[in-house]
């Protein structure tokens, strides 16, 4: 029984990841799976990915590259303001700069660095490195 289609989503890439796997189809498509799958794009972690219409939510065909080591949700979703993102990347990250936290804003859907520049707090939604 799928509770939490984002986090089930994560957990498939990761374990097609980890098996080698170079695609995966990821249901049901949602547009806050979509803009993460961009930010993972956008830092190199995965070579892309494609929606597919199947008449049940839609799926997602993404392209794995061998370049993620972990990733998953952040739950509870806590909020944070935009001084208080060392300490989470302290807690969600290995080192410092060495992967991202993925932040909703009001200002849409971005990685913790840019919500930093961009002096925005938010809810923290996922982590990858």
């Amino acid at each position: 029984m799928e509770n939490d289609p984002l986090a089930n989503a994560l957990s498939k890439i990761k374990n097609y990841e980890r098996a080698r796997k170079k695609e995966v189809e990821v249901r049901p498509a949602s547009k806050l799976l979509g803009q993460i799958l961009e930010l993972m794009v956008g830092e190199g972690y995965i070579g892309g990915y494609e929606r597919v219409e199947d008449g049940r939510g839609g799926i997602y065909r993404v392209k794995l590259l061998g370049k993620i080591n972990d990733c998953g949700v952040i739950k509870p979703r806590h909020a944070v303001k935009h001084l208080e993102f060392e300490k989470w990347e302290k807690r969600y990250l290995p080192a410092s700069n060495f992967g991202m936290l993925v932040v909703s804003t009001p200002k849409g859907v971005m990685h913790n660095w840019r919500a930093k520049e961009e002096g925005l707090g938010g809810r923290l939604i996922a982590y990858v490195w």
